[in-house]
């Protein structure tokens, strides 16, 4: 039976092979196995397949120097352990005889017990030869993102291209919005740190408070009451921006998870009434949870926002939120996975459909109205492309 540690090593492995070679979203991949490993292991193995994939390229990058030739495509899971055990070396605090024979031992696990001495001859080398420290002459490796991107983040941002690319490797900090129908940021940050929680605000975005280190939120005062929600500052700008001098019937279209429908309740409180649309049924259910515990109601409706005629009844909006499917590239540093699982082909069809969404929502909207179209991309073509294109076609 294997030990602990080699078993939430070889899951780590299972994990990364399932968005590096099947395609799965990290979180989901993690949630279908984290319960073959126990309860104290599952936070070193949230560790582990977020900084394996947050590194995936430079780690790949070292395996070529390290392995002579490819492995086998039905051995792609011990590729992905070499990384765990790379990562471990190079990155957490584990001694190296540690990560050396619990990632070995991890060979066995994943039943592929003539590969262990591979695999430990591998990482001896990596330490051996500090293989770490050789000048990488490869750009993805260097860069750590894949060359589309690297090459599409250059020509968009040619000022902070390598600035940005940078922060993406990064681990994200924790961000809460106080809930300012409750208390304000201010009033939230005093109880914070009567729970021994220190955080500081973000000038701009005056309901965010980003805390020194994460806690779980069952640490958070009042969390459970709707005081705080977790959400990033920068997903925090929406709401204000388009209640700022509105009110009325609001439009939250792709309102799933539900974090900006909350904020909009939260900020309009009875000088809105909310419509929330979402067409992935099965995210439904996050808003109406996150709309719970806030002690907050609005219209939930399962269906395409991008087809009014499905679920409209004609009384037009005086605000809507757009917050368009996208490739998510602005939010690499909290899903490393995406660096793995969207491709260059993939944005002309996002611009289309965003462009497509904004042509089918814009008669909903009261003359006079405000819209505001949200991605958290940072490819131009998704944002100011699909503006520009609008505005040519709508002189209104």
């Amino acid at each position: 039976m294997a030990t602990s540690g080699a078993r939430v090593r070889g899951v780590a492995a299972e994990v990364v092979e399932a968005v590096a070679a099947k395609g799965q979203s990290l979180d989901a991949a993690i949630e279908r196995n984290e319960d073959r490993v126990s309860p104290e292991d599952r936070a070193l193995l949230r560790m582990l397949c977020y900084g394996t994939l947050r590194n995936f390229w430079q780690l790949q990058y070292w395996i070529r120097q390290l392995v002579e030739r490819p492995l086998k495509k039905k051995d792609s899971v011990i590729n992905a352990l070499l990384a765990v055990g790379l990562y471990q070396i190079h990155d957490m605090r584990v001694p190296d005889h540690a990560a050396v024979s619990e990632t070995v031992e991890a060979v066995r696990f994943l039943r592929r017990p003539k590969l262990s001495g591979f695999v430990n001859a591998c990482l001896r080398r990596f330490q051996r030869e500090n293989i770490a420290m050789t000048p990488c002459d490869d750009e993805e490796g260097r860069w750590n993102h894949p060359q589309w991107l690297i090459d599409s983040t250059k020509s968009d941002w040619p000022d902070d291209w390598e600035s940005i690319l940078r922060a993406n490797d990064a681990r994200a900090p924790m961000w809460l919005r106080a809930n300012v129908s409750i208390n304000s940021a201010r009033e939230y940050r005093e109880k914070l740190a009567a729970a021994g929680i220190a955080a500081d605000g973000l000038d701009g975005v005056p309901d965010a408070l980003r805390l020194d280190e994460p806690c779980g939120v069952d640490a958070l005062p009042g969390f459970a009451d709707g005081a705080a929600s977790v959400q990033d500052a920068a997903a925090q700008i929406a709401a204000r921006w388009l209640l700022s001098g509105q009110q009325g019937a609001i439009l939250d279209a792709c309102a799933a998870p539900g974090g900006k429908t909350g904020h909009l309740l939260e900020v309009g409180g009875n000088d809105i009434s909310l419509t929330a649309v979402e067409s992935d049924s099965t995210r439904i259910e996050s808003i109406r949870q996150n709309l719970e515990r806030l002690g907050r109601t609005a219209t939930i409706i399962a269906a395409d926002a991008s087809k009014p005629s499905d679920w409209w009844d004609g009384r037009p909006f005086d605000g809507i939120l757009l917050d368009a499917p996208c490739s998510a590239t602005g939010v690499i540093r909290r899903h490393p996975d995406i660096r793995l699982l969207r491709r260059e082909t993939d944005i002309d069809r996002l611009a289309n459909e965003q462009l497509g969404m904004l042509e089918s929502l814009w008669p909903l909207l009261v003359a006079g109205g405000r819209l505001l179209y949200a991605t958290c991309s940072i490819i131009k073509q998704e944002n100011t492309g699909v503006v520009s294109a609008f505005l040519a076609k709508h002189a209104d």
